[in-house]
């Protein structure tokens, strides 16, 4: 199981950017491999802080976490939310060296090995019964991919890309450098090539060497049913292309959930508000809801009250993880008074409130009862 990621840099979930970056360094320095040779759990304790850094650091990454901890950036998990890609791949030489100007002796890994392409997230709208019955939509992503002229080189076709002199294909140079530890070996970026590792003599008319391309591509998603506003559904491979033969990054789709005409949702539960005469309320009788499902017939009982609500089980929207499981549908009782009484209606309405006792409003008799008592 892994350990808090603000446990790892002794900080609270609260803490500020600054608090995050000042307990990073201490932690680095703390741990760091090259002072402490041979030892494994200090180098465990290393790559630990690294990572840790690597989501607090990051604000979209960090959000994922604070709302679903190590499943929100998991590369492959899709916790309620799903979680963003490459949270794992850390190079540790990278981030200790934006603080203090370089790493220490040599680099996790080279520049110029496979690096997974950059995650991308698409915001979608959905219409309320899309959202509870799930659908299948068809959506426009603008994204870089690779240049088809030069299958990603950069280079003009008939040419190819050359190894660099400057650091022979590694990407990196080494300098020595005066740190808080001495005189040390410091890896950085290859300033001739960039990182690259290859420099292009000739570049691609197409794409200006850089190997890649604004395109427009049409996708197609199945969503399931129970989605709601803030959920995200993984799309593998379908983000932005990777370096040096590294794979595509994933695209994350965010769903927004227009409000609906007649329902309105809580988690799983819808509900309505169905409007009854005065008629209906003191006879009862038989009437109709509305629900997603469609129509229901329901008896209204003799005496129904404006407020009074009732409850019909498993009419509510599917649940994400499983479709046989649905929420509960609530419709909640509105009297409606009438207007524009004719003189005959008003006469005839007279007459009837004429006959009525306090027997008849238990709750007005109850309410007055209280007054008199409030105020002897």
């Amino acid at each position: 199981m892994a350990r808090d990621y603000y446990e790892v840099l002794g900080v609270t979930k609260g803490a500020s950017d600054d608090e995050i970056k000042k307990a990073f360094r201490q932690q680095a320095k703390k741990y760091h491999p090259d002072l402490h040779p041979g030892d494994k759990d200090a180098e465990a304790h290393f790559k630990e802080v690294n990572e840790a850094y690597s989501i607090l650091s990051d604000p979209d990454k960090k959000a994922k976490y604070d709302r679903f901890g190590h499943a929100g950036v998991d590369p492959n998990g899709f916790g309620g939310g799903g979680g963003y890609g490459g949270a794992y791949d850390v190079d540790l030489g990278d981030i200790f060296s934006s603080f203090f100007g370089g790493g220490f002796g040599g680099s996790s890994r080279r520049r110029t090995g496979p690096q997974k392409g950059a995650d991308l997230k698409y915001h979608m709208a959905l219409e309320f019964m899309e959202a509870a019955f799930g659908c299948t939509k068809t959506f426009q992503l603008t994204k870089e991919d690779i240049c088809k002229t030069c299958n990603g080189s950069g280079a003009q076709p008939g040419t190819t890309p050359e190894t660099c002199s400057t650091c022979r294909g590694a990407g990196r140079v080494q300098q020595q450098t005066q740190t808080l530890f001495g005189m040390t070996m410091v890896t950085k970026t290859c300033p001739t090539c960039n990182g690259r590792g290859t420099v292009i003599r000739t570049p691609c008319a197409q794409c200006r060497g850089k190997g890649r391309l604004k395109t427009v591509k049409n996708l197609t998603v199945v969503i399931p049913a129970g989605v709601d506003t803030g959920d995200m559904l993984p799309v593998r491979n379908e983000g932005e292309p990777g370096t040096n033969g590294g794979p595509y990054g994933d695209l994350y789709i965010e769903f927004k959930v227009k409000k609906h005409d007649v329902f309105e949702r809580s988690g799983n539960n819808t509900s309505c508000s169905v409007p009854i005469t005065f008629a209906q309320a003191a006879l009862g009788g038989e009437i109709e809801v509305p629900t997603i499902y469609g129509k229901e017939k329901y008896t209204l009982k003799e005496g129904t009250q404006p407020g009074d609500s009732i409850t019909l089980r498993s009419k509510g929207i599917p649940s994400k993880s499983n479709p046989n499981i649905k929420g509960d549908h609530v419709v909640k009782f509105i009297l409606e008074v009438p207007t524009g009484l004719s003189r005959e209606q008003k006469q005839l309405l007279t007459q009837f409130n004429n006959t009525l006792t306090e027997r008849n409003y238990a709750r007005s008799s109850q309410f007055f009862q209280k007054i008199k008592n409030l105020f002897k």
